[in-house]
């Protein structure tokens, strides 16, 4: 779709008339109706407003030009997966596991491959296939290539070593010792649970990247338990085959 084809769709299934569009971005109604009748396109500036009103890439607005993949781990991006800076604005560059709310989740490149590995095999790789794809492709792009110059000198890396000591500190009976985090979307593990009013609720923010893992039961069985936390709280739950019968153990605010 052209410029002027995205925006006059996200504005209509957002239920906004050019007026009210107008209003949020801080433009007049007749440069919204130049947009949408191909006669302008919007400037840099008014771009990322709506890019972050609309919740869509500025490659979107603009008819997607080009192919976005994340500078980290190379994932495609699509505009649910791109993660976000401090400000929410999106960042294009990065997917939200590698980049939430402006902070590089790896530092390690090694660990970020072993992340990977079981995604890439469940989609025909063979693991030997999988990191030797990784290791040639992970140093050609911008984040590892610029790793000297955008890290943060391990603090983010504290932070999951001072996290992983507060819940291994918790004692959870029956859960194993929580060696490590990983960088988990929201959408992906918002489980629901039933509340003892019969209620069912979830906690999380689809669109949040939490750190988390998931550790089988010292009880054996099929059940596993869930870790999940952020500088708000720690969550652990236990859940049976594909987040099945789900059952929260713990929510404490940190």
């Amino acid at each position: 779709m052209d410029t002027k084809e995205v925006i006059f769709e996200l504005r209509t299934k957002n239920g906004l008339s050019q007026d009210e569009l107008a209003e949020k971005v801080f433009v007049t109604r007749q440069a919204v109706s130049r947009w949408e009748n191909g006669e302008t396109v919007p400037n840099t500036e008014t771009l990322k407003l709506l890019s972050k009103l609309f919740g869509v890439s500025i490659n979107t607005l603009l008819g997607a030009p080009r192919h976005l993949i994340c500078q980290c781990c190379g994932m495609p991006l699509e505009d649910e997966l791109i993660g976000k800076n401090q400000d929410g604005t999106l960042n294009e560059d990065y997917c939200k596991w590698c980049y939430a709310d402006g902070t590089y989740t790896y530092s390690d490149m090694d660990e970020l491959i072993n992340v990977c590995i079981p995604h890439m095999v469940k989609e025909g790789f063979s693991e030997e296939q999988a990191r030797a794809y990784m290791k040639d492709q992970l140093p050609k792009l911008d984040y590892w290539k610029r790793y000297e110059e955008l890290s943060d000198n391990g603090q983010f890396e504290e932070f999951k070593k001072s996290l992983i000591d507060e819940i291994n500190a918790l004692h959870i009976e029956g859960m194993p010792k929580v060696e490590k985090l990983n960088s988990l979307v929201g959408k992906f593990v918002n489980l629901e649970y039933r509340l003892p009013n019969g209620m069912n609720v979830k906690f999380l923010d689809d669109n949040t990247t939490y750190l988390g893992n998931q550790l089988e039961s010292e009880f054996g069985g099929e059940r596993c338990f869930g870790v999940l936390a952020n500088m708000e709280f720690i969550l652990i739950c236990t859940y049976g085959e594909e987040g099945a019968d789900t059952e929260l153990v713990l929510y404490k605010k940190r």
